[in-house]
């Protein structure tokens, strides 16, 4: 990235000093983050305090300890700083992690404390269920980071009624929320390029949030990803948190590095006498917030498909998959999607994950019509380094023509 790209990354990200990607300003963040840590340190203080070596003044040296973190977390979302990988790894990691824990002991404290007291025995059985609770807690965490870094490559296969037959058998390889940053494993990073390479893509789609929530993370990205190549293009799209990170700057930084942007626009294709239009949509994140040039990101189906012809067999990257709908009823073929991560945490057999109790399409395929929506998982992890059910993947979409309804199944299949 060049000097130029670098200063209008700081420029974007300083920009958004008085309030984070949400619009809430950084004093309520505080007052909430407050309240919620003295909610769950009381409760975890019931059971505990008494046997404590200085009781809830200890405790409360804990909890301050505990919370310091937020100051980094502040800092940079306000644009004041951009954390190291160090920081990244030894301070917000950590942090998260006790985000994560603190409402399950306190929790555990408290139904311990319900269950005990009856018996007179409050204290005791408050303390052996947060120790239980804390040794869940552990092996989940150990086998979710195995799980984070257990990347897959899963064949589908999208059959259509209305592909082309010169288009039967174009591979497209998708990656998606890769939230690269300076604490990225660069070995894990290398492992990805490898697969996507090894899957002979005629098309790679990276369908939104390459960085991980700062604006500089972008020159990672590229040293990362630049040599991705593949005859018909590399194309990206903006993801929310390309958006929260000042997507005016990480579009640059993705132009630099040659991959072709797509963003409320589409581009049409050509494979030997056969042709197709690719279109990439804008994310929600952009609508309503005008920061680091936010709005340009801001989603219009309309003008993304406005010079698709009406019979042309279209495919679509949107980052969120929410946006689907609007595609398939504009007659969008295949839109492959990201964001949700399966929450990271998924049960694939019972068809549900951690965003399904949020998301109408949360994980895996759709299909509505002659529509097609393929929801890749995350390539890699946003936030903890924590993943069950829901392994990192590599896509391969390869496209059929079909006499019979249009499906996406198993490439083995």
């Amino acid at each position: 990235m060049n000097m130029t790209s670098s200063a209008t990354a700081a420029s974007d990200t300083a920009s958004s000093s008085a309030s984070g990607p949400s619009g809430l300003s950084i004093s309520r963040v505080s007052r909430g983050f407050g309240l919620w840590m003295l909610t769950w340190w009381l409760l975890i203080g019931l059971p505990l305090a008494p046997r404590l070596p200085g009781g809830w003044l200890t405790l409360m040296g804990f909890a301050l300890i505990g919370a310091a973190p937020l100051l980094v977390v502040l800092r940079g979302f306000g644009g004041l700083h951009y954390p190291s990988a160090f920081e990244r790894v030894w301070i917000l990691r950590p942090f998260w992690y006790l985000q994560l824990a603190l409402p399950l002991l306190g929790l555990s404290a408290l139904i311990g404390v319900i269950v005990g007291l009856p018996f007179g025995a409050a204290g005791v059985s408050g303390r052996w269920m947060m120790l239980a609770v804390s040794v869940v807690l552990i092996v989940v965490a150990c086998v979710g980071y195995v799980g984070s870094r257990w990347l897959v490559v899963k064949e589908l296969v999208a059959a259509h009624p209305d592909l082309p037959a010169e288009l039967d058998g174009l591979r497209i390889v998708q990656i998606s929320d890769l939230h690269v940053g300076p604490h990225t494993s660069k070995r894990f990073l290398t492992r990805v390029v490898q697969a996507v390479d090894a899957a002979r893509p005629e098309l790679i789609a990276i369908t939104g949030d390459q960085v991980d929530d700062h604006a500089p993370d972008v020159q990672h990205f590229a040293a990362a990803f630049g040599a991705l190549h593949a005859p018909l293009g590399v194309y990206a799209i903006a993801g929310n948190h390309d958006v929260y990170a000042g997507w005016r700057s990480v579009r640059a930084g993705l132009e630099a590095m040659g991959v072709t942007v797509l963003v409320n626009d589409a581009l049409e294709l050509q494979r030997g006498t056969g042709r197709f239009w690719l279109a990439g949509t804008g994310d929600p994140a952009g609508l309503g917030w005008d920061r680091g040039g936010a709005a340009a990101a801001a989603p219009d189906i309309a003008r993304t498909l406005a010079h698709v012809p009406a019979d042309a067999f279209t495919v679509a990257l949107a980052h969120n998959p929410a946006l689907w709908p609007a595609l398939g009823k504009r007659g969008v073929a295949l839109t492959l999607s990201g964001h949700t991560h399966y929450g990271q945490l998924s049960i694939p057999r019972l068809n549900w994950s951690l965003a399904s109790p949020f998301l109408a399409h949360a994980m895996g395929h759709h299909r509505a019509g002659h529509s097609l929506l393929y929801i890749n998982p995350g390539t890699n992890y946003w936030g903890l380094p924590l993943r069950i059910g829901a392994l990192p993947e590599v896509t391969v979409v390869t496209l059929r023509r079909t006499t019979g309804d249009a499906e996406i199944r198993p490439a083995s299949r």
